[in-house]
């Protein structure tokens, strides 16, 4: 079935169900109680995200800069020697876990983050590949299928992306980035991106191509927070990211399609991210 095909199909199957508004506001018959649970949703997202800012401005106040660093030392050393060997490091920080355990009603967060170890590289070279945006489409396809900067100012960037992701479903996403990088010391730097704007594309690349409002779609990414951190060290770059997103929640009956995008997505998306940036930086040393 083709993308645009399995998308229709999705769609109907909402509206025979009755899900369309059902999913997020558990009533298919009170279109207001969607914009009710829609803003519970957003609120109890921003509680979450306003607690990561707050323990990864701690963390670089005085903690560890890379999260590995804060395991026991056999366990430490363990992952260091898979990264070293080309292996990306990934865990889930769960909301119990971190204390974060905030209800979200109609949606739900992921939060992970990943470490890469870029042997051979410098800073600077880390920096220019995550900085190129104009060609994010060619170091970070086929998940980034478009970028390029709107504007730039210093340290500040606002930027275009569109990003395909496949899972059972095709789903296009045009996005605004809003990024700062801070420079730590001659060994370390760091980044915040927010997406201040993510609208679903209803068939794309077909010639009724358009954006969807933002948050009237589907809900497969309603808000994405990246935090980006690099270290220089060990005869290379160490590179981590935590990527903290807003999705619907899994509707009864459905699971089968929608669950393997909504859970598997964010991880895998992030792990090809960072394997594919090494892969920039060794292919672009200068």
């Amino acid at each position: 079935m083709k993308a645009r095909d399995c998308t229709k199909a999705l769609r109907i199957f909402f509206a025979l169900g009755g899900l369309a508004l059902g999913w997020v506001s558990g009533s298919a018959a009170l279109p207001s109680a969607l914009n009710t649970l829609r803003a519970a949703t957003c609120e109890a997202f921003n509680r979450y995200f306003a607690d990561v800012e707050a323990e990864n401005s701690r963390s670089l106040r005085g903690g560890p800069f890379l999260w590995v660093d804060g395991l026991n030392p056999a366990e430490r050393d363990e992952a260091l020697a898979r990264l070293k060997a080309g292996q990306v490091q990934m865990r889930r920080l769960s909301a119990k876990a971190t204390g974060r355990d905030h209800d979200v009603p109609g949606g739900m967060i992921h939060d992970w983050q990943g470490l890469v170890f870029i042997p051979g590289a410098r800073l600077g070279n880390v920096l220019r590949v995550l900085q190129d945006y104009d060609h994010h489409a060619t170091y970070f396809a086929p998940d980034v299928e478009r970028s390029f900067i709107e504007t730039h100012d210093s340290d500040h960037y606002l930027v275009f992306m569109r990003f395909r992701r496949h899972k059972v479903v095709t789903v296009v996403l045009d996005t605004e980035q809003d990024i700062h990088y801070f420079r730590d010391s001659a060994s370390r730097a760091h980044s915040r991106s927010s997406a201040v704007r993510i609208a679903q594309v209803q068939n794309p690349g077909e010639s009724d191509e358009r954006e969807r409002s933002p948050g009237d779609d589907d809900g497969f990414l309603w808000r994405m927070e990246t935090w980006w951190r690099m270290e220089e060290r060990d005869g290379g770059v160490y590179v981590q990211n935590e990527a903290v997103t807003l999705t619907r929640d899994i509707p009864t009956g459905l699971g089968w399609l929608i669950e393997p995008f909504i859970t598997n997505i964010p991880k895998e998306t992030l792990e090809f991210t960072l394997q594919s940036l090494r892969k920039a930086v060794l292919e672009n040393p200068r």
